[in-house]
């Protein structure tokens, strides 16, 4: 093992020797294995799948220009980390993006619990997460500061509290909670004191914590049991417009949005008569659900009929809890969201 970790640092060194001198396949072997994570990195601070995208490519062209001044004081992919992170926090000065109250019914029905929903509704550039590019990424266990499971650190209500953070708060508890880095390190990413950076932790903490359910009752990723069949029926309930039989699969809380679209309805009677009233804009329009995998939650495209075919309309993401389904987000296709999930243009 010493022995073939001794081989991989001699390959990486003299990989960043030969790009510091202008090699560029030397540098694309050098940052591939960090692409696919700092693409994630930057999703989960913007919340938007292209923006991270764009971001990863910035990231990239900075960290190729810059990288005669690397001198290895830390590891390059804490280096590449400042760079992404840094990145991210002026895409965020720029863009001046605010989470927006969404109107709707936010009153609920019976049996609802005090803690705020896992909802997302107010974050209108929200966007789901292929889970093909997750692949590899999920395996890397964070450093030992870590505060958040792997796989909650992808789900749609992480990511969507994050947005209610101030912009340094979110890059402080992505470094810390999530990827574990240690204090010093964020500090020296971010141009800051180990002081300033525990102090904007905190503050985040507080912030996210009273945005997100206790943790025993977070949404749990679907199993092959119970869970699964419980998505399968709710499918075969949404494409037949059985509007009584996708409600009662839904918790007392539930909640359904549509980012970017100002709908938010929480509760299943107010769920209930927003699906009626849909259904009635609708008809005599069908659809049929193709079953795709984003931010490790249960997802389905959907797809309309138009003039004897069956065309892409948009995504379903489920969150799924012990008790049901906890909130049905529904993101419409611009175009390029599907092809990033394998949904085909036509059924």
């Amino acid at each position: 093992m010493a022995e073939m970790t001794w081989q991989q640092d001699r390959l990486e060194h003299n990989r960043l020797a030969r790009a510091q001198r202008g090699d560029e396949d030397a540098f694309a072997r050098l940052t591939e294995p960090y692409r696919r994570e700092l693409q994630l990195h930057c999703y989960r601070i913007v919340g938007s799948l292209q923006d991270a995208e764009d971001l990863l490519q910035e990231t990239m062209l900075a960290a190729w220009r810059g990288l005669e001044q690397f001198e290895g004081r830390s590891s390059l992919r804490a280096w590449l980390y400042t760079i992404a992170t840094n990145r991210c926090l002026n895409a965020l000065r720029d863009r001046e993006r605010r989470p927006q109250a969404a109107p709707g019914d936010r009153r609920g029905g019976p049996g609802r619990i005090s803690h705020p929903p896992e909802s997302f509704a107010e974050i209108g550039w929200l966007q789901p997460y292929p889970d093909a590019l997750l692949e590899g990424v999920m395996d890397r266990a964070p450093g030992p500061a870590a505060r958040y499971e792997a796989k909650e650190s992808v789900a749609l209500a992480f990511v969507s509290g994050l947005q209610h953070l101030a912009p340094r708060q979110r890059a402080v508890l992505v470094l810390r909670d999530v990827l574990g880095f240690h204090a010093d390190e964020v500090a020296d990413m971010l141009g800051s004191s180990e002081a300033s950076v525990n102090s904007a932790l905190q503050r985040a903490r507080g912030t996210l914590d009273k945005r997100m359910a206790p943790r025993q009752e977070r949404v749990t990723v679907p199993s092959a049991g119970d869970d699964a069949e419980m998505i399968r029926r709710f499918a075969n309930a949404f494409e037949s417009d059985d509007i009584e039989g996708v409600v009662a699969l839904l918790t007392d809380d539930a909640v359904i949005s549509m980012p970017p679209q100002p709908e938010w309805h929480q509760g299943r009677d107010a769920i209930a008569s927003f699906l009626r009233a849909r259904h009635a804009e609708r008809l005599p329009s069908r659809w049929r659900f193709y079953r795709v995998a984003a931010n490790l939650q249960p997802a389905f495209a959907y797809y309309l009929e138009e003039d004897g075919e069956w065309v892409r309309g948009g995504m379903f993401v489920l969150a799924v809890r012990r008790d049901g389904i906890e909130s049905i987000t529904r993101f419409p296709d611009d175009g390029r969201l599907l092809d990033r999930f394998d949904a085909p243009p036509h059924l």
